[in-house]
């Protein structure tokens, strides 16, 4: 399909993702455009972060960055010096629930990319010598964010909130736990991981199905199923109500708030979604920033996101201020939500907040890899592949009622967890 036969109402976006048969037994999906010879591959493997070992946080993240140090006969030199006389971009990443990754080459390397994928999924070396090298990478990254307010408050929070739940550990890794994990501990979450069964791929570019099918029974074909994943609990924000601070000599504190939110695949998303922007999420037109930026200079910066994981799911805010104004800010902040719950939005705020997300919606698709990754995430949320030509039509359908109904969920008592980094004031 050629990417510029697309719905008006989403540009870019693709119309026409197509579910490709025989291909190693991986749910993949297509969308073909010969115009560039260039091919952007996505995929994704469930489990990630929280299924670390006990005593073990930053396990997961340790493999990804392990994964294109070296792969059967190949040092990691040497792999490295096969993607760059080539030009092959691969790089791998974790979050709480999923290992990622992304491969992207001219289309006359596909072949050798798809091999050097095929190594790094299925025979990664995990030599000792890497092994120490991105270790120390990770304990340097840690030691550095031991400065940086809003790392601690961030962390703060989600210790907080999530107490005793996977997605209370910090998926990079505590100073203790990067140290404590062993070549074993990779290899058996490599094994739990890294399987067929568990990983969604997304192909966009100068590739017929028929290759891609081809290609991704050399990636993914010489994988093992999956393991079995450990259970990750349903949870919500804990300790709403709180307020937490993490005590750094500094004049400005960092903070970060979050309340209960709707997870991806539940039908009052997008009310969620628009209400958020509404509320925190809309950059420069939003109310918060109106409000505690615009009207009295409280802040730089001030906004919200809608949080959506396998297990959980939350309005996750955050904002900067000096010390001695850290209630003002907060009680500003409430105030908003309060008004929202209350009267909900204006027509006007309703239908620009419906306006902007409709029309920006297209940005999303301006290069083949963002394609791509839309496309997985798309696959790995299982909304199914019309979702992209019944998402703008989503967003214009919510109503007053619908945001009214969201906004009761999700604020609620409007009660939420805070958290501070600095020593604030009047908090």
């Amino acid at each position: 399909m050629n990417l510029a036969e697309t719905d008006a109402r989403t540009a870019n976006a693709p119309t026409k993702a197509l579910p490709v048969p025989g291909g190693a037994g991986v749910e993949a999906w297509h969308v073909e455009s010969p115009v560039v010879p260039m091919i952007a591959l996505a995929f994704t493997f469930e489990g990630g972060a929280a299924q670390d070992p006990e005593g073990k946080a930053g396990c997961a993240q340790m493999l990804a960055r392990l994964l294109d140090e070296g792969a059967g006969d190949l040092t990691s030199d040497a792999f490295q010096e096969r993607l760059a006389a080539r030009a092959i971009e691969l790089s791998f990443h974790a979050g709480p629930d999923a290992i990622g990754g992304s491969l992207k080459m001219l289309t006359k390397h596909a072949d050798e990319a798809i091999d050097l994928l095929a190594l790094a999924l299925a025979k990664p070396r995990l030599d000792p010598d890497a092994i120490e090298r991105v270790r120390a990478q990770m304990i340097a990254g840690l030691r550095y964010q031991q400065n940086d307010p809003g790392v601690l408050a961030s962390r703060r929070f989600f210790r907080e909130g999530f107490a005793g739940h996977p997605y209370g550990r910090p998926s990079s890794g505590t100073l203790e736990s990067v140290a404590a994990i062993t070549r074993d501990d990779l290899l058996a979450m490599h094994a739990l991981i890294i399987g067929r069964g568990a990983v969604k791929v997304a192909a966009v570019g100068a590739i017929t199905s028929a290759q891609l099918a081809e290609g991704l029974n050399r990636a993914f074909g010489a994988l093992p199923e999956a393991g079995e994943l450990r259970a990750v609990p349903k949870t919500v924000v804990q300790g709403l109500g709180r307020r937490e601070v993490v005590d750094l000599d500094v004049p400005q504190s960092v903070i970060r708030f979050g309340l209960a939110g709707v997870p991806w695949r539940d039908p009052d998303f997008i009310p969620a979604y628009v209400l958020n922007h509404i509320l925190g999420g809309g950059a420069f037109t939003s109310r918060l920033f109106q409000e505690v930026r615009e009207k009295r200079g409280l802040a730089y910066s001030v906004g919200t996101s809608l949080v959506s994981h396998r297990a959980t799911a939350m309005i996750w805010g955050y904002t900067a201020t000096k010390n001695e104004r850290v209630g003002e800010a907060l009680a500003v902040i409430s105030e908003e939500i309060d008004r929202l719950v209350a009267n909900g939005p204006s027509d006007e705020e309703l239908q620009k907040a419906k306006d902007y997300l409709t029309g920006s919606y297209a940005l999303g698709f301006d290069t083949s890899t963002k394609i791509a990754h839309q496309l997985v995430q798309i696959a790995f949320e299982d909304l199914g592949m019309d979702y992209f030509a019944r998402r703008n039509d989503m967003v214009s359908g919510v109503t007053q009622a619908d945001i009214r109904r969201a906004a009761a969920r999700t604020f609620a008592d409007g009660k939420m967890l805070v958290v501070a980094a600095g020593r604030p004031t009047g908090f």
